[in-house]
């Protein structure tokens, strides 16, 4: 089995009990090739870290921000997401050590990849917690996600794409943005949307998607890139 003394070190912690973090990294694709693997797959210490994770970033938010409900549930929102939580996971090259099918192991770029990755963060967490208990927890959660807090709350990414490009539109231009159909194709249980989002007649940018609302949302995302708001 792989030396995980290198993920260790990204992850700034040392494991009293190294096959804790090792079934963090374990995915159940790669035990349907591999069925006399001694561990089980991650799923379990996912569930238990999805709470440790949700409970500290809380706290954490309670304790820090004198502000409402609604926003600081906003706020975990945007720290807890898959995308957030893929990132960060890249970020300290825990992909590398993945036990993957070779099947999912060929499917990097994809939707999939990206939850397998939020995943095992949520499962690392997991497996920190019974290895060491909550405040190695703390530690951990505080020095690789709770730091881009400050990044998330300056540009607003607690907002979804579509109503930052609306509260930018509005503050900038005066305009309110519409979106349109442009293509929608395949059968009923596979449809596919491309989505335009106007500024008055003017098409600023295109998403896709297999809803609407997804490809509305991937349509928001690239017009904010393309007007660098």
């Amino acid at each position: 089995m792989s030396d995980l003394s290198v993920l260790e070190a990204r992850l700034g912690v040392k494991f009293k009990n190294i096959e804790h973090l090792r079934q963090a990294v374990v995915h159940r694709s790669y035990l349907n090739e591999h069925p006399e693997f001694p561990l089980g797959h991650n799923e379990r210490l996912e569930f238990l870290g999805d709470a440790v994770l949700e409970l500290v970033v809380t706290e954490y938010l309670y304790r820090t921000y004198p502000n409402p409900e609604g926003e600081l549930t906003n706020w975990r929102a945007a720290l807890v997401n898959a995308v957030m939580l893929a990132e960060v996971t890249r970020e300290l090259e825990v992909e590398e050590h993945l036990y993957l099918s070779r099947g999912e192991s060929k499917d990097a770029g994809s939707k999939a990849r990206q939850y397998i990755l939020a995943n095992a963060f949520e499962a690392i967490v997991g497996a920190l917690y019974l290895d060491q208990g909550m405040e190695a927890c703390r530690g951990f959660i505080d020095a690789k996600l709770l730091v881009r807090l400050p990044y998330i709350l300056e540009h607003q990414l607690y907002l979804d794409p579509k109503s930052r490009f609306q509260e930018a539109a509005q503050e900038q231009l005066g305009i309110t943005p519409s979106y349109k159909v442009l293509e929608e194709s395949g059968p009923d249980h596979a449809k596919h949307f491309v989505v335009g989002i106007f500024l008055g007649d003017q098409l600023v940018a295109k998403g896709e998607g297999t809803s609407k609302q997804e490809a509305q949302v991937a349509a928001a995302e690239q017009a904010i890139a393309v007007k660098g708001w």
